[in-house]
């Protein structure tokens, strides 16, 4: 449910329902509401809370069960790392 997905991503992050709703330039009163599922956020603020939080909209809205990490500002040798990182704890799960 985006509910759900929203208040996980803001918990996650350490964020308060008036920090997001500062940084989308809306209320609390609004953030509020789609976490508790009264309202749902427009496409525009679905989008915008995906950049907010690096996941994909998809991953907001439920249709994909990854999140994504914006690794752009990394060097090669940090990516490999991370990677490695993964690799590592995807065996460690099987």
């Amino acid at each position: 449910m985006i509910a759900d997905k929203i208040k996980e991503l803001r918990e996650s992050n350490s964020m308060t329902q008036n920090e997001v709703a500062k940084r989308l330039g809306i209320t609390r009163s609004s953030v509020n509401a789609w976490e508790m599922g009264i309202s749902v956020p427009s496409t525009m603020y679905i989008v915008e809370l995906a950049q907010l939080f690096s996941v994909s909209a998809d991953y907001i809205l439920g249709l994909e069960s990854r999140a994504v990490l914006d690794i752009s500002e990394l060097d090669d040798e940090s990516v490999k790392i991370l990677n490695d990182m993964v690799r590592y704890m995807r065996d460690r799960q099987r």
